[in-house]
Protein backbone atom coordinates (compact mmCIF):
# COMPACT_ATOMS: atom_id res chain seq x y z
CA UNK A 1 0.00 0.00 0.00
CA UNK A 2 1.41 3.37 -1.04
CA UNK A 3 2.15 5.96 1.63
CA UNK A 4 3.25 9.59 1.38
CA UNK A 5 5.98 10.91 3.63
CA UNK A 6 8.41 13.77 4.15
CA UNK A 7 12.13 13.05 4.41
CA UNK A 8 14.33 15.74 5.96
CA UNK A 9 18.08 15.74 5.30
CA UNK A 10 18.72 19.39 6.29
CA UNK A 11 16.56 22.27 7.55
CA UNK A 12 16.13 23.59 4.00
CA UNK A 13 15.95 20.20 2.26
CA UNK A 14 12.69 18.35 2.93
CA UNK A 15 11.70 15.86 0.25
CA UNK A 16 8.26 14.48 -0.42
CA UNK A 17 8.25 10.77 -1.21
CA UNK A 18 6.00 7.82 -1.92
CA UNK A 19 6.88 4.63 -0.12
CA UNK A 20 5.75 1.11 0.71
CA UNK A 21 6.99 -1.80 2.75
CA UNK A 22 8.29 -2.26 6.28
CA UNK A 23 11.22 -0.13 7.50
CA UNK A 24 14.27 -2.30 8.07
CA UNK A 25 13.60 -4.65 5.18
CA UNK A 26 15.94 -4.33 2.15
CA UNK A 27 15.78 -0.80 0.78
CA UNK A 28 15.06 0.07 -2.85
CA UNK A 29 15.59 3.74 -3.72
CA UNK A 30 13.89 4.85 -6.96
CA UNK A 31 14.92 8.11 -8.66
CA UNK A 32 12.68 9.76 -11.26
CA UNK A 33 13.70 11.76 -14.32
CA UNK A 34 12.36 14.61 -16.45
CA UNK A 35 9.66 15.45 -17.43
CA UNK A 36 7.92 13.38 -14.81
CA UNK A 37 7.78 12.99 -11.03
CA UNK A 38 8.10 10.46 -8.23
CA UNK A 39 4.64 9.20 -9.25
CA UNK A 40 6.15 7.37 -12.24
CA UNK A 41 7.20 4.69 -9.72
CA UNK A 42 3.85 4.09 -8.02
CA UNK A 43 3.36 0.62 -9.56
CA UNK A 44 6.94 -0.42 -8.80
CA UNK A 45 6.87 0.93 -5.24
CA UNK A 46 3.64 -0.98 -4.57
CA UNK A 47 5.01 -4.22 -6.05
CA UNK A 48 8.27 -3.92 -4.12
CA UNK A 49 6.44 -3.35 -0.84
CA UNK A 50 4.28 -6.39 -1.50
CA UNK A 51 7.38 -8.52 -2.08
CA UNK A 52 9.06 -7.64 1.21
CA UNK A 53 11.17 -4.63 0.28
CA UNK A 54 11.18 -1.12 1.70
CA UNK A 55 10.66 1.06 -1.41
CA UNK A 56 11.18 4.83 -1.35
CA UNK A 57 10.71 7.12 -4.37
CA UNK A 58 11.53 10.74 -3.48
CA UNK A 59 10.46 13.88 -5.25
CA UNK A 60 13.94 15.17 -5.92
CA UNK A 61 15.71 18.51 -5.54
CA UNK A 62 13.69 21.27 -7.18
CA UNK A 63 10.66 19.04 -7.64
CA UNK A 64 9.89 19.06 -3.89
CA UNK A 65 8.79 22.55 -2.74
CA UNK A 66 10.66 21.94 0.53
CA UNK A 67 13.90 21.17 -1.31
CA UNK A 68 14.07 23.90 -3.93
CA UNK A 69 17.17 26.10 -3.66
CA UNK A 70 17.26 29.15 -5.94
CA UNK A 71 17.46 27.71 -9.49
CA UNK A 72 19.19 30.86 -10.72
CA UNK A 73 22.26 29.64 -8.84
CA UNK A 74 23.14 26.56 -10.88
CA UNK A 75 25.64 25.27 -8.32
CA UNK A 76 22.67 24.14 -6.20
CA UNK A 77 21.79 21.66 -8.95
CA UNK A 78 25.14 20.13 -9.84
CA UNK A 79 24.99 16.36 -10.18
CA UNK A 80 27.19 16.02 -7.09
CA UNK A 81 24.45 17.76 -5.07
CA UNK A 82 21.83 15.42 -6.56
CA UNK A 83 23.89 12.35 -5.68
CA UNK A 84 24.47 13.67 -2.17
CA UNK A 85 20.71 14.11 -1.77
CA UNK A 86 20.09 10.49 -2.72
CA UNK A 87 22.66 9.14 -0.27
CA UNK A 88 21.37 11.42 2.49
CA UNK A 89 17.81 10.23 1.85
CA UNK A 90 19.03 6.63 2.29
CA UNK A 91 20.56 7.59 5.64
CA UNK A 92 17.49 9.55 6.74
CA UNK A 93 15.32 6.54 5.88
CA UNK A 94 17.26 4.60 8.51
CA UNK A 95 19.77 2.70 6.36
CA UNK A 96 22.99 4.44 7.47
CA UNK A 97 25.86 2.56 5.83
CA UNK A 98 23.73 -0.45 4.80
CA UNK A 99 23.74 -1.75 1.25
CA UNK A 100 20.65 -1.07 -0.86
CA UNK A 101 19.18 -1.45 -4.33
CA UNK A 102 19.16 1.60 -6.62
CA UNK A 103 16.78 2.29 -9.53
CA UNK A 104 16.84 5.32 -11.82
CA UNK A 105 15.08 6.57 -14.92
CA UNK A 106 16.31 9.30 -17.29
CA UNK A 107 17.96 11.99 -15.11
CA UNK A 108 17.45 9.67 -12.14
CA UNK A 109 19.42 7.15 -14.18
CA UNK A 110 22.26 9.64 -14.60
CA UNK A 111 22.36 10.10 -10.83
CA UNK A 112 22.22 6.33 -10.32
CA UNK A 113 25.13 5.71 -12.73
CA UNK A 114 27.15 8.30 -10.79
CA UNK A 115 26.36 6.71 -7.43
CA UNK A 116 27.27 3.28 -8.78
CA UNK A 117 30.61 4.68 -9.94
CA UNK A 118 31.35 6.50 -6.67
CA UNK A 119 29.70 4.24 -4.06
CA UNK A 120 29.66 0.79 -5.65
CA UNK A 121 30.29 -0.91 -2.32
CA UNK A 122 26.93 0.42 -1.05
CA UNK A 123 24.84 -1.08 -3.85
CA UNK A 124 23.49 -4.61 -4.03
CA UNK A 125 22.10 -3.93 -7.50
CA UNK A 126 21.56 -1.19 -10.07
CA UNK A 127 18.55 -0.89 -12.38
CA UNK A 128 18.45 1.77 -15.08
CA UNK A 129 15.55 2.72 -17.34
CA UNK A 130 16.21 4.54 -20.63
CA UNK A 131 19.45 6.34 -19.67
CA UNK A 132 22.60 4.74 -21.16
CA UNK A 133 25.92 4.73 -19.35
CA UNK A 134 27.27 8.28 -19.80
CA UNK A 135 30.31 7.05 -21.75
CA UNK A 136 28.06 5.18 -24.18
CA UNK A 137 25.84 8.25 -24.49
CA UNK A 138 28.82 10.55 -25.16
CA UNK A 139 30.18 8.12 -27.77
CA UNK A 140 26.83 7.96 -29.53
CA UNK A 141 26.51 11.75 -29.52
CA UNK A 142 29.94 12.02 -31.11
CA UNK A 143 29.49 9.29 -33.75
CA UNK A 144 25.76 8.81 -34.36
CA UNK A 145 23.87 11.63 -36.07
CA UNK A 146 20.58 10.00 -35.10
CA UNK A 147 21.43 10.33 -31.40
CA UNK A 148 22.41 13.96 -31.89
CA UNK A 149 18.96 14.62 -33.35
CA UNK A 150 17.22 12.72 -30.54
CA UNK A 151 19.04 14.78 -27.91
CA UNK A 152 18.60 18.24 -29.40
CA UNK A 153 16.02 19.17 -26.75
CA UNK A 154 18.78 19.05 -24.11
CA UNK A 155 20.37 22.18 -25.57
CA UNK A 156 16.96 23.82 -25.94
CA UNK A 157 16.46 23.40 -22.19
CA UNK A 158 19.48 25.65 -21.60
CA UNK A 159 17.68 28.66 -23.10
CA UNK A 160 16.40 31.24 -20.57
CA UNK A 161 12.80 31.01 -21.83
CA UNK A 162 12.66 27.19 -21.82
CA UNK A 163 10.27 26.96 -18.85
CA UNK A 164 7.79 29.34 -20.47
CA UNK A 165 7.88 27.36 -23.71
CA UNK A 166 7.37 24.00 -21.97
CA UNK A 167 4.48 25.36 -19.88
CA UNK A 168 2.78 27.41 -22.61
CA UNK A 169 -0.83 26.61 -23.55
CA UNK A 170 -1.51 24.56 -20.42
CA UNK A 171 1.79 22.70 -20.73
CA UNK A 172 0.92 21.57 -24.26
CA UNK A 173 4.49 20.48 -25.09
CA UNK A 174 4.77 18.42 -21.94
CA UNK A 175 1.35 16.83 -22.32
CA UNK A 176 2.00 15.90 -25.93
CA UNK A 177 5.45 14.48 -25.21
CA UNK A 178 4.20 12.26 -22.39
CA UNK A 179 1.13 11.16 -24.33
CA UNK A 180 3.19 10.31 -27.43
CA UNK A 181 5.30 8.02 -25.24
CA UNK A 182 2.28 6.08 -24.03
CA UNK A 183 2.01 7.65 -20.58
CA UNK A 184 -1.59 7.23 -19.32
CA UNK A 185 -3.67 10.35 -18.78
CA UNK A 186 -3.91 9.84 -15.01
CA UNK A 187 -0.12 9.66 -14.76
CA UNK A 188 0.24 12.81 -16.87
CA UNK A 189 -2.06 14.61 -14.44
CA UNK A 190 0.08 13.46 -11.48
CA UNK A 191 3.29 14.65 -13.13
CA UNK A 192 1.76 18.01 -14.04
CA UNK A 193 0.59 18.47 -10.46
CA UNK A 194 4.30 18.50 -9.58
CA UNK A 195 5.90 20.13 -12.63
CA UNK A 196 3.14 22.22 -14.14
CA UNK A 197 4.14 25.48 -12.45
CA UNK A 198 6.93 27.95 -13.17
CA UNK A 199 8.86 27.48 -9.90
CA UNK A 200 9.10 23.71 -10.23
CA UNK A 201 9.87 23.81 -13.95
CA UNK A 202 12.69 26.34 -13.52
CA UNK A 203 14.19 24.14 -10.81
CA UNK A 204 13.85 21.00 -12.94
CA UNK A 205 15.53 22.72 -15.89
CA UNK A 206 18.32 23.90 -13.58
CA UNK A 207 19.54 20.28 -13.61
CA UNK A 208 20.29 20.68 -17.34
CA UNK A 209 21.74 24.15 -16.94
CA UNK A 210 24.06 23.03 -14.15
CA UNK A 211 25.38 20.18 -16.27
CA UNK A 212 25.50 21.94 -19.64
CA UNK A 213 25.49 19.82 -22.78
CA UNK A 214 28.16 17.28 -21.80
CA UNK A 215 27.85 14.29 -19.47
CA UNK A 216 30.89 13.65 -17.29
CA UNK A 217 32.63 10.34 -18.11
CA UNK A 218 32.56 7.55 -15.53
CA UNK A 219 34.57 4.44 -14.95
CA UNK A 220 33.31 0.89 -15.54
CA UNK A 221 30.36 -0.03 -13.33
CA UNK A 222 31.14 -2.74 -10.77
CA UNK A 223 27.55 -3.33 -9.61
CA UNK A 224 25.17 -6.01 -10.99
CA UNK A 225 23.19 -4.00 -13.53
CA UNK A 226 19.86 -4.30 -15.31
CA UNK A 227 19.34 -1.86 -18.16
CA UNK A 228 15.80 -1.55 -19.57
CA UNK A 229 15.31 0.26 -22.88
CA UNK A 230 12.17 0.65 -24.97
CA UNK A 231 12.92 0.45 -28.69
CA UNK A 232 10.41 3.27 -29.32
CA UNK A 233 12.35 5.65 -27.05
CA UNK A 234 12.45 8.98 -28.86
CA UNK A 235 15.46 10.29 -26.92
CA UNK A 236 17.81 7.29 -26.72
CA UNK A 237 18.81 5.41 -29.87
CA UNK A 238 20.00 1.85 -30.28
CA UNK A 239 23.71 2.74 -30.55
CA UNK A 240 23.78 4.35 -27.09
CA UNK A 241 21.60 1.66 -25.54
CA UNK A 242 23.48 -1.31 -26.96
CA UNK A 243 26.83 0.37 -26.31
CA UNK A 244 26.25 0.47 -22.55
CA UNK A 245 27.57 -3.09 -22.20
CA UNK A 246 31.08 -1.82 -22.96
CA UNK A 247 31.16 0.05 -19.66
CA UNK A 248 29.89 -2.63 -17.25
CA UNK A 249 32.38 -4.75 -15.29
CA UNK A 250 29.79 -6.81 -13.38
CA UNK A 251 26.86 -9.14 -14.17
CA UNK A 252 24.80 -7.32 -16.79
CA UNK A 253 21.32 -7.81 -18.25
CA UNK A 254 20.02 -5.72 -21.14
CA UNK A 255 16.27 -5.92 -21.74
CA UNK A 256 14.58 -4.36 -24.78
CA UNK A 257 10.85 -3.63 -24.50
CA UNK A 258 9.37 -3.69 -28.03
CA UNK A 259 7.15 -0.73 -28.83
CA UNK A 260 7.78 0.97 -25.48
CA UNK A 261 8.85 4.62 -25.35
CA UNK A 262 11.00 6.68 -23.03
CA UNK A 263 8.74 6.46 -19.94
CA UNK A 264 8.67 2.68 -19.50
CA UNK A 265 7.68 2.63 -15.82
CA UNK A 266 4.45 4.45 -16.69
CA UNK A 267 3.81 2.84 -20.07
CA UNK A 268 4.68 -0.79 -19.25
CA UNK A 269 4.52 -1.04 -15.44
CA UNK A 270 3.92 -4.79 -15.26
CA UNK A 271 6.92 -5.58 -17.47
CA UNK A 272 9.16 -3.24 -15.53
CA UNK A 273 7.99 -4.68 -12.19
CA UNK A 274 8.67 -8.23 -13.33
CA UNK A 275 12.17 -7.46 -14.58
CA UNK A 276 13.02 -5.39 -11.52
CA UNK A 277 11.89 -8.03 -9.04
CA UNK A 278 13.83 -10.74 -10.89
CA UNK A 279 16.98 -8.62 -10.82
CA UNK A 280 16.69 -7.80 -7.11
CA UNK A 281 16.05 -11.44 -6.21
CA UNK A 282 19.18 -12.48 -8.15
CA UNK A 283 21.32 -9.96 -6.25
CA UNK A 284 20.13 -9.78 -2.64
CA UNK A 285 21.47 -7.28 -0.12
Amino acid sequence: MLASEQITIAPHLVFGAISAGTPGTPLVLLLHGFAESMHCWRAQVTALGDMGYRAVAPSQRGYSPGARPDPREFSHYLIDRLMEDAMAIVAAAGYGEARFHLVGHDWGGSIAWGIADRHHERLASLTILSRPHPNAFNRALANDSEQTQRSKHHKAFLEPDAADIVLANDAKWLRERLSANGVPSDAIAMHLAVLGNKDAMEAALAWYRARGAIRGPLGPIRVPTLYIWGDADDTVGRAAAEGTVDFIAAPYRFEVLPGVGHFAADQAPEQVCELLLEHLAAHPV
